[in-house]
Formats: C-alpha cells, sequence, structure tokens
C-alpha cells in the first residue's frame, strides 16, 4: 500500500490535538480554575483545576488497552476514528459548558468527565495512528513518517503559543476570565470535523496480505521492547514537558514578561518542527540507534550548562536559546526512538503494546513532571531543578537506547 499525503495528515492531526489542548490547558489553568472550581483562596481554585486536567492522565493507560486492542483485532483505522471523535467531544464539551456560577455543581462535574473521557482518548490514540504509521510507509522512509508525528506536536505548542499571545495581548484579563479562555479551546476544535473527515478515508493496514508480511525482525522478546521502550519513552516524555513548562518557568522562577515566555513556547514549536523530520531521515539512512543515542548524549551533557546560562543571564535571548539548544537535540532523537519500539513489535500486538507503554510513560511521568520540578524548585530554592530532573530523565533513557536493539530494515528487509 502507498500512503498518501492525506492519510498522513488524518493521522497526524490527532496528535495536533492532543498537544493543543494540553498547552491551552496549562496556560488558561487559572481561569479554569476560576470558572469551574471557585474558591475564595486563588492557589485552591488553580490546584483544582490542575487536578482535574491530571485526573485525565489516569484514563491513559486504560484507553491504551482498549483502544489499542481494537487496534489489534479490528483494525487500525476504527481504533482511530474512536480516539479522535471521543477526543474531539470531550474538548468540545469542556468550552462549552456553563460556570459553576450558572449551573453549580453540575459545572466541575462535567469538566471531571469531560477530561476523563478525553484522557482514555488519547490513551488510545498513539498505538493505533504509529503501528499505522510505519505499515503504511515504504521501508526506507518509516522514520520520516513516523517523525510527521511529532512535526504535528510541534505545530500544536507553536499554534497554542500564538494563540496564547494573541489573547494575552488583545484582551483584558477580565475578558480572558469570562470567554476568551474558551476561544482557545474552540479555535481548536475547528479541525475536528475535518480530522473526522479525513481518517474516514484511510486504508487499513492491519489485514494485509500474508505475502506482504516481512522477516528479519530483530529476535527480541516482546518484554524486552517493553521495559526498554518504557525507558526511553520516559525519558523523553520528561523533556518535553520540561520544555512545555518553560513559560511557567519563565514567568514564576525567572520572573520574565509573559512576551518572553509564550515566545520560548513559539521558539520550542518551531525547532521541533525544523529538527524531528530531519532525525527521521537521517535515522531510515543510518539506522535507529546511531541516530538517537548520539543527540541524546549531547542533550544529556548540555543541559545543565543550558540551564546555568539562563539563570544567570535572565533574559528573553538566553531563554529562547536555550530552549532551541534543548529542543534541536530531543527533535533529532525522538522519531528513531518511536520509530525502533514500533518496528522492533510484531503487528498483532503493535498497536496495544504500543499504546500501553506510551500512556503508562505519559501518564507517570508526563502527568507529575511539571508538578514536580514546581515542588522541589519551591523545596529547593534552586532555579537549577529543571536542568537535575531533565539530566536524570535523559540518563535514563540513554541507558535503555544503549541495550536497544538496531530495528531498521536493511535493503530487502520488510516488517513483521
Amino acid at each position: 500500500m502507498r500512503a498518501k499525503a492525506s492519510h498522513v495528515a488524518a493521522v497526524a492531526v490527532g496528535n495536533a490535538l492532543e498537544f493543543y489542548d494540553f498547552l491551552t490547558y496549562a496556560f488558561f489553568a487559572a481561569q479554569i480554575g476560576r470558572a469551574f472550581f471557585p474558591s475564595t483562596d486563588p492557589t485552591t481554585s488553580l490546584l483544582a483545576s490542575l487536578a482535574t486536567f491530571g485526573a485525565g492522565f489516569l484514563m491513559r493507560p486504560v484507553g491504551g488497552i482498549v483502544i489499542g486492542r481494537i487496534g489489534d483485532r479490528i483494525g487500525r483505522k476504527p481504533a482511530m476514528l474512536l480516539s479522535f471523535t471521543l477526543m474531539g467531544a470531550a474538548m468540545i464539551a469542556l468550552a462549552l459548558t456553563p460556570s459553576y456560577a450558572a449551573i453549580g455543581v453540575a459545572a466541575p462535574v462535567l469538566v471531571i468527565i469531560a477530561r476523563l473521557v478525553q484522557g482514555f482518548a488519547l490513551g488510545g490514540e498513539v498505538g493505533p495512528s504509529t503501528a499505522f504509521m510505519v505499515e503504511a510507509a515504504p521501508p526506507g522512509r518509516r522514520g520520516l513518517f513516523v517523525s510527521l508525528q511529532y512535526v504535528t506536536q510541534q505545530a500544536a505548542v507553536l499554534a497554542s503559543g500564538l494563540v496564547g499571545l494573541a489573547l494575552s495581548a488583545s484582551l483584558s484579563d477580565a475578558q480572558v476570565d469570562a470567554w476568551g479562555w474558551r476561544a482557545a479551546f474552540l479555535l481548536g476544535a475547528v479541525i475536528v470535523p475535518f480530522g473526522f473527515a479525513l481518517r474516514r478515508s484511510l486504508p487499513e493496514t492491519l489485514h494485509e496480505a500474508p505475502e506482504l508480511e516481512e522477516v528479519g525482525a530483530p529476535k527480541v522478546r516482546a518484554w524486552v521492547l517493553v521495559v526498554l521502550g518504557l525507558a526511553i519513552l520516559t525519558g523523553g516524555t520528561i523533556v518535553t514537558y520540561v520544555l512545555n513548562y518553560l513559560k511557567t518557568y519563565a514567568s514564576e522562577t525567572l520572573h520574565l514578561s509573559s512576551t518572553v515566555a509564550f515566545g520560548a513556547v513559539v521558539a520550542t514549536g518551531l525547532t521541533g518542527m525544523v529538527f524531528m523530520p530531519i532525525g527521521g531521515m537521517l535515522g531510515d539512512r543510518f539506522g535507529r540507534k546511531v541516530v538517537m543515542i548520539a543527540p541524546t548524549v549531547v542533550l544529556l551533557l548540555i543541559a545543565v550548562p543550558v540551564f546555568t546560562w539562563v539563570v544567570s543571564a535572565r533574559t528573553g535571548v538566553a531563554l529562547i536559546g536555550g530552549a532551541i539548544a534543548l529542543q534541536s537535540m530531543q527533535g533529532l532523537a525522538a522519531p528513531s526512538a518511536l520509530t525502533a519500539i514500533t518496528e522492533g513489535l510484531s503487528r498483532r500486538i503493535r498497536a496495544g503494546t504500543l499504546g500501553l507503554t506510551y500512556a503508562v510513560a505519559i501518564s507517570v511521568f508526563g502527568g507529575s513532571t511539571q508538578y514536580n520540578v514546581a515542588w522541589l524548585t519551591r523545596a529547593t530554592g534552586s532555579p537549577m531543578t529543571p536542568a537535575w530532573y531533565l539530566t536524570a530523565g535523559v540518563a535514563v533513557a540513554l541507558a535503555a537506547m544503549l541495550l536497544m536493539p538496531e530495528t531498521a530494515p536493511r535493503r530487502g528487509q520488510a516488517l513483521p
């Protein structure tokens, strides 16, 4: 089967919606807290909002198992249609739910339900969609195809940063509280019907003819790949969420302006969009291992010096330059890492196993990274806390990468 541009777009749009929603919620957590969890103490309201956001992470492993199994038993296409529909419906529900002042306790209940449904959908999105990308791509372009999943995530980072910047610049605080944050969610929800239409046109890659089944895959037990994959994805997740935390870090710890903080978000998104397809193509040319290991080593070495520079300078140039340096290395390594994990799993368990592994990494470490970094920064009083937290995650990922088998197909080799 020859994948078309529309197929790639249909798959990638789910990742874009996921990251747009995540960052939009993070940017407007205070406003959401005031709308649905009013309190005389602003901190209490904010914490309730963040707890509701975190509740969605609890459902991700469940979605990874349930929707992933649908992807392995029935097909990648129905699994992707289900996850995207639930994702879009929950996002729209959050934007349109009346405030606590309007409907009372029903408001926070509806918001919590929406976040749980969305967490379930997001947990089931990655496995089937990444399996489809690997199976639909030509053997020599799998890394590039998988990188496009990440590219759309970074495009969403860029979009959310630009939307947040535009709203903060053009609306008063009262307008943002009243309806501005809802507008940000609805802007993202506009792509839902288009994404659904694109996914309905997808072919199915699960039930391909037996003669297309490939031989020569690395002989590694699935549980070994799961353990290594979990460590690799954990490290990547920590890096991603520390970089996403830079907006809050810039404002709360470094006391830089909102414009500079959103500028770092935009720079992170643009850098990812540039370097991730390069990383995917390099992985197709030189193999997965060297392309994921070399940038990860560089990332391990530069994390502390970069944050030292950012903390000592406390300027927009330092913050944005540091974000670009860190994101470029992450961008080069991430596509080959995800491709290697996906290629190493057999077709009959690929979507479910990958989905569960990814969901656990995101739930445990993605859901806790920003809270942990903020808490540790406050407890230690050190603005270098994000650097050490990121370095620890990268070290774990690097150790697993060194043990990971090479999965890139040799000439004439295909995917099982």
